[in-house]
């Protein structure tokens, strides 16, 4: 009987995950504590909080064997009962974080009713763009400007939505399933044996154009003062309005744009690490026939919902736009205004548009635990305090180098929150001049936005498709994302550090010299500690 169930246990822990993946989350939960406490805790802290993350960067990369909220949330329970953390520190980065939240909440299920507006814009442009290289471009190209207006994780949820639409009517199809029939496109069982080549041919096609999306994520949003979290932060903390952000890290971010708009079309081209797969026709044909069969099928009052969705898609621009409210509480106003007006009252069938984004919120909030660990032990002071002993214009690059290593590693809010801090501790303090510490500013902007599309873990819209529903259907798996990434993150970051040691520091004298930005002789200290900055 107690074999039974010592069995059962053993069998339910992780559920299918393999046998040595379980084993080896037992192997980190079982070392912690044995490194901590045979080292003491003044010492051995520092080291096991170093293991932490690097063993909670394991199970993202293991997304695919197991969902990381599990044995993530292991390693998060078990940092507060060895005291690496708090109760108290990871309530603080939550709070710290809670406009993120908000957005996974609301927004993400806002954009799920306007599913079908997305998806009649996009299978249009699909159906209408011949060639790969141009699609691809357009998808990068589109993904930057919104992000650079609006938000990554809006847009990565928009680009999720679309890429889901696609798959499922195709997957259907092959599967030999029509109309209403209920199907299950996370099964392969049902696809007849001529579509399965042409099934992972398409899979490559949606990764591919998944990828030069989030891509354009990062390089739109590194340009304006909206276009990441950790921008906000940096302007506020430099007292820079949005025209003055945008001016001051134009000479890196231009040219990083054009590079990168340079390298998707380079990509598509050489079809290296991945990239140029094409549109199988015979997916193109189902996808015009679907596109037939709704146009032929849509009434009156489908055509309302549709002009409904339009107007709410304008406000959802307007109000993102003009920061009339924080995005999360704009992402319900989407939910209340789509139902309202699309007819959707019951409480089911909304509820099925929180299903995408609840377990990744969850998985943030562990994330959270973990960046409270970081903060606690002040695993990245040793690196912050280095770079400030750094002379000249070794510190700006100093300062590019180690916040882009640090934020492919943990969150780039994260990261350019703490560097800006500590730079203006520095300012204070007299350490550094007002010039050194904008062009510090831009580094650390830079370098948080750029370097970290290396993993997943760098960006948050990453880390969202990576642990999106989509993900395991195109076969997008941790390593490969970074693969993917891989050529994108050598070339961008390469051209970044070029602007910022070569460029940077000249252009910036330029805008003085000509008034169009202002000169900052004096530094007044802004009341924007770290408790009042949003993540």
């Amino acid at each position: 009987m107690a074999n039974s169930i010592i069995s059962g246990f053993r069998q339910n822990f992780l559920g299918n995950s393999p046998e040595w993946y379980k084993l080896t989350i037992i192997g980190f939960l079982c070392l912690n504590p044995l490194v901590l406490f045979s080292l003491g805790y003044e010492q051995g802290s520092y080291i096991v909080g170093w293991m932490l993350v690097l063993q909670f960067i394991f199970t993202l990369t293991m997304a695919l064997k197991c969902y990381p909220l599990l044995p993530g949330g292991l390693l998060a329970f078990q940092a507060v009962f060895l005291k690496l953390t708090t109760p108290y520190t990871v309530k603080h980065e939550i709070e710290l974080g809670l406009e993120v939240i908000l957005l996974l909440v609301f927004m993400v299920a806002g954009i799920y009713f306007m599913q079908k507006l997305l998806m009649l814009i996009f299978t249009k442009v699909l159906l209408n763009v011949k060639s790969k290289t141009v699609l691809a471009l357009l998808f990068c190209l589109i993904a930057a400007l919104l992000s650079a207006f609006l938000d990554a994780l809006t847009v990565t949820a928009v680009i999720i939505t679309v890429a889901v639409g696609f798959y499922g009517i195709y997957h259907k199809a092959a599967s030999g399933k029509q109309g209403s029939q209920t199907h299950d496109h996370s099964a392969d069982d049902a696809v007849d044996e001529l579509h399965k080549s042409d099934l992972e041919q398409f899979r490559s096609f949606l990764r591919t154009l998944m990828m030069h999306a989030l891509v354009g994520t990062a390089l739109g949003g590194v340009t304006t003062i909206v276009g990441e979290p950790q921008n906000i932060i940096i302007a506020e903390r430099a007292g820079w309005d949005f025209l003055e952000f945008f001016l001051r890290m134009a000479p890196v971010t231009m040219p990083v744009f054009v590079v990168g708009l340079l390298t998707c079309v380079m990509l598509e081209k050489t079809r290296l690490f991945g990239y140029g797969t094409t549109l199988p026709d015979k997916v193109r044909s189902i996808l015009e026939e679907f596109e037939a069969e709704e146009n032929a099928k849509r009434t009156f009052k489908d055509n309302a919902s549709l002009i409904a969705q339009g107007v709410v898609g304008v406000w959802l621009v307007i109000a993102l736009m003009l920061h009339l409210a924080p995005v999360g509480l704009i992402g319900l106003s989407v939910i209340v205004l789509l139902t309202t007006f699309t007819g959707v009252t019951d409480e089911h069938q909304i509820g099925k548009a929180f299903q995408e984004a609840l377990p990744f919120t969850a998985l943030l909030v562990v994330f959270f635990a973990v960046v409270a660990v970081i903060t606690d032990q002040d695993l990245f002071g040793g690196v912050i305090r280095y770079v400030l002993e750094l002379e000249g214009s070794d510190r700006i690059s100093g300062f590019f180098i180690a916040n882009g290593l640090l934020s492919a590693i943990s969150d780039n809010v994260f990261v350019g929150t703490v560097y800006i801090s500590e730079i203006q501790k520095a300012l204070e303090a007299g350490i550094i001049e007002r010039d050194v510490f904008d062009l510090m500013a831009v580094a650390i902007n830079t370098g948080t936005n750029i370097p970290s599309i290396a993993t997943p873990n760098g960006q948050a819209a990453f880390l969202f498709l990576l642990t999106s529903a989509i993900a395991p259907l195109i076969r997008l798996s941790y390593m490969r994302m970074v693969f993917m990434a891989l050529p994108y993150t050598i070339i961008l970051s390469i051209t970044a550090y070029i602007m910022v040691i070569s460029v940077l520091e000249p252009a910036t004298q330029y805008m003085y010299d000509n008034d169009m930005i202002e000169h900052h002789s004096t530094y007044e200290l802004k009341d924007k500690t770290t408790d009042n900055s949003a993540h």
